[in-house]
């Protein structure tokens, strides 16, 4: 026995020098269950609900009401592994990747605008049999890039130099280059994902007003050179306040995702049994699919998918607070807050609260990239987890 553990910690040693010239490294403590189980009830809930929304556009269009699970649910097991690799990575790894992966996002968001499909936009690429949205990793780009940032000047983020340039800087190329596409809810939900991480990082709000105004002026720069953004974001701005201007066009969709929420009443048709999905709600597995979770489960049950995610919040702002350091915890903040404003979007757009932005509804919407990325990012959170002072007993 002295022998067999003298090899196994031999073998350990070994693994670990191979591991050390890229920085990589293996933790073992235990993660936090209740984020861990929030997560896995959403991945869950999110494949019944888009499979229950997407059968008939399924069948009608593609001849089988089966082809959206099959493929969002196997890449949904592929983002489950990758959540559980990432968690078990020590996330000090991004800090080496922090600056070449906004390079790469860069390089995707100026390729999109020449290789990418467009029916009236241009925010994919494809390859062969394979597409992906750059403003996916371009998220989590700037959620690593700027926790580095705050992480090594997090002393001197009082100061205009520190607190506010680079930030401001970054923000604003990439809203010049979403606005091309254009790609308005990418725009507005990396501006969330940095203000937030500027401010809980410790940028004076005295200095918002000014990081603002340069945003303004790199907003100002894309419409200049691509004037047709004004007339697009006043289509969406008018058929949103009036969409019976247009009820078989541009306020179709608007019009039918009231419908289906206003049939849900209090404890909806039953799972299978939307009415608006046949064919009346342009795809309802895409970004309306939360008026079929109206309307299939009601107003309780569009309560349990909102607590969820409110729930998921909590618990990432608990492992924030308790994460070993600045860089884990300003990770957490920018992941959750990216989950937190893209469900809160999501929601208020299929309310008719807000203009209709594009954007869709974390785990549940149809889209099996983005289902494996946020997962993978949820595997960032429980690897800080791993290392925070929570007790996961």
């Amino acid at each position: 026995m002295p022998e067999q553990a003298k090899r196994l910690k031999e073998t350990a040693l070994r693994n670990k020098k191979l591991m050390e010239p890229i920085g990589l490294r293996f933790v073992h403590e235990p993660l936090d269950r209740p984020f861990a189980i929030i997560v896995l009830i959403l991945v869950v809930m999110g494949l019944i609900m888009m499979f229950s929304a997407s059968f008939v556009d399924g069948y009608y269009y593609e001849g089988d009401g089966y082809i959206y699970i099959k493929k969002q649910a196997p890449l949904a097991l592929i983002g489950l592994i990758a959540m559980y690799v990432a968690s078990r990575l020590d996330y000090h790894i991004w800090k080496r990747f922090a600056w070449p992966l906004m390079g790469v996002t860069y390089v995707l968001l100026v390729l999109v605008l020449f290789m990418g499909r467009t029916k009236g936009t241009k925010r994919w690429i494809y390859i062969g049999g394979f597409n992906f949205q750059p403003s996916e990793i371009a998220k989590f780009a700037v959620i690593v890039l700027f926790a580095h940032i705050i992480s090594a000047n997090y002393k001197k983020m009082k100061t205009l130099t520190y607190g506010v340039f680079p930030f401001v800087l970054i923000l604003a190329s990439l809203a010049g280059l979403l606005l091309l596409e254009p790609h308005l809810s990418g725009t507005l939900l990396i501006f969330s994902i940095g203000f937030v991480m500027m401010l809980v990082g410790g940028t004076r709000l005295i200095w918002f007003g000014a990081a603002i105004g340069l945003l303004v002026a790199g907003i100002a720069s894309a419409i200049i050179i691509k004037p047709d953004l004004v007339w697009y974001a006043q289509d969406r701005l008018r058929y949103w306040l009036d969409p019976w201007q247009d009820p078989l066009g541009l306020g179709h969709q608007v019009i039918q995702s009231i419908y289906a929420i206003g049939s849900g009443g209090l404890f909806g048709l039953g799972i299978g049994n939307s009415r608006q999905k046949h064919l009346y709600l342009p795809e309802p597995q895409n970004d309306f699919i939360f008026a079929i979770v109206c309307e299939e489960l009601g107003f309780i049950g569009a309560l349990m998918v909102i607590f969820l995610f409110i729930a998921l919040m909590w618990r990432g702002a608990v492992i924030a607070c308790k994460a070993k350091d600045r860089f884990g915890s300003m990770l957490v903040v920018g992941i959750i807050t990216q989950v937190t404003v893209q469900a809160a979007l999501n929601i208020a757009v299929v309310t008719k609260t807000i203009p209709n932005t594009g954007i869709s509804l974390p785990f549940f919407s149809y889209g099996g990239t983005s289902l494996m990325m946020l997962l993978g990012e949820m595997g960032v959170v429980l690897s800080v987890s791993r290392q925070s002072s929570i007790n996961t007993g």
